[in-house]
């Protein structure tokens, strides 16, 4: 009997993903952006690399003859999104901060990554991922010619992969993590798990995910942490003031909902109608749509003001303030007293650090379990996991009630941070014979 190959059924399986997006595309709005995000990407890829080497040959930072047959002087950093993005950034500034001559490209997967850092700083390119096919696969690889790629937390496209395998191109991941639920580890996971084998090192979050990829013979394993760790802390350092949100949150206590979705208001809702003018709330929700917007307006029932509309006489008229734009959220948590975490009450659990660095405890719904980070700090005692209104306001109220008992808590997610930082640099050590 004839068997299909895994590696057939694999690209076949992502064909029928872009032709369902393709489809998508039509009615919904995420799925257009990811189709016309790749349209015409080997024009905008070699034109991009084209000026690379343009770049760099009048700044002679960079040998010409190299650039066209050999590696050259570029690294790739490969992110899913905005979150995987997050982990990548500070390595990438570690490494440039050892190595300047290097030019960073950045891939997305997602749109929404793609386009809240199409603009950064440090990259020399920023560009859409292309569906994982051999064909664009090898172009890709051949066009970007990268001394090195970085792939961040677990993004296994597995074309590229052998792709850069083929061209005895190194790849490493980076604050990657690895659960017995992967495919790697189930009974049909041969195929990947020989995929694997391309890779040249694994840095990975924690000792869980150490034992995992152990378990399957692999050796080219470091515990390094998580550099999410690293780059909330850097937000915190060069945290900007905001005198608007400021003078609306005054000497008041505060309560932040971060990256929150209805089920998650549901749970905040009754202590804020209950705590009147005697605490302030912060409401950023994870889609910032004029709909999603006018939907917690009225769920609320009371007074608010948005961010867009702030001035100096409303923000002392309300207790509320709804967050309606992005790229602010995680320089917001410096008003926080305490911080309600998004997400887990439905897919997942949004980052808890950005609130934590500031030494904000924090609240989440049951759905962590994935998450190292909030069963850590929550056997510490500084997070707190809540299943109804109820519980949320019996220990947020018992917080600022004791004092202490808040400074204690809030203690725990200073050290918390301190105790996590470095990964950025371990992983910098790891590659570093690669680069130099």
């Amino acid at each position: 009997m004839y068997i299909v190959p895994m590696h057939f059924l694999y690209t076949f399986s992502l064909r029928l993903y872009f032709a369902a997006l393709w489809i998508a595309s039509f009615f919904n709005p995420k799925a257009k952006a990811w189709v016309q995000g790749r349209k015409g990407w080997k024009k905008e890829l070699a034109g991009k690399i084209r000026k690379i080497r343009e770049d760099a040959s009048q700044s002679n930072a960079i040998d010409v003859a190299s650039l066209h047959d050999e590696n050259h002087d570029i690294v790739w950093f490969h992110c899913a999104s905005l979150g995987e993005f997050e982990q990548g950034r500070p390595i990438i500034e570690e490494l440039l901060s050892r190595f300047p001559r290097y030019k960073i490209i950045v891939s997305f997967f997602s749109p929404s990554g793609y386009a809240i850092r199409k603009n950064y700083k440090y990259a020399s390119a920023v560009v859409y991922l292309p569906l994982d096919t051999p064909a664009n696969a090898r172009f890709w690889v051949q066009t970007v010619k990268p001394k090195m790629a970085f792939f961040i937390k677990y993004e296994y496209w597995f074309n590229f992969l052998i792709a850069l395998k083929e061209q005895d191109i190194p790849v490493v991941f980076a604050s990657a993590t690895f659960r017995e639920d992967q495919m790697f580890f189930q009974w049909y996971g041969g195929w990947f798990r020989s995929q694997l084998e391309s890779i040249y090192w694994f840095f990975v979050q924690n000792e869980s995910s150490g034992k995992q990829i152990q378990s399957l013979g692999f050796e080219n394993v470091t515990i390094t942490g998580d550099t999410r760790f690293d780059r909330v802390s850097a937000t915190a350092a060069t945290v900007e003031d905001f005198p608007l949100v400021k003078k609306f949150c005054g000497d008041h206590k505060v309560i932040m909902g971060g990256s929150t979705w209805a089920e998650d208001e549901a749970v905040m809702i009754p202590l804020i109608r209950e705590a009147g003018d005697t605490i302030r709330f912060i409401l950023a929700t994870h889609d910032v749509s004029e709909h999603r917007i006018r939907s917690l307006e009225s769920s609320l029932g009371m007074p608010s003001v948005r961010y867009s509309s702030l001035n100096e006489e409303n923000a002392l008229s309300t207790n509320i303030l709804i967050i309606d734009t992005i790229g602010v959220l995680s320089q917001l948590y410096q008003y926080a007293s305490l911080a309600f975490i998004g997400g887990a009450f439905g897919s997942g659990l949004h980052n808890i650090l950005e609130a934590v660095v500031f030494g904000v405890p924090v609240f989440f719904g049951p759905k962590h379990a994935k998450f190292w980070e909030a069963e850590a700090l929550m056997r510490k005692g500084g997070a707190f996991m809540v299943k109804d209104p109820e519980e949320f306001t019996k220990i947020a109220l018992r917080l600022f009630t004791d004092v202490k008992e808040f400074e204690r808590t809030a203690n725990i997610c200073f050290d918390f941070i301190e105790e996590n930082r470095g990964a950025s640099f371990q992983i910098m050590e790891g590659a570093y014979k690669l680069l130099r």
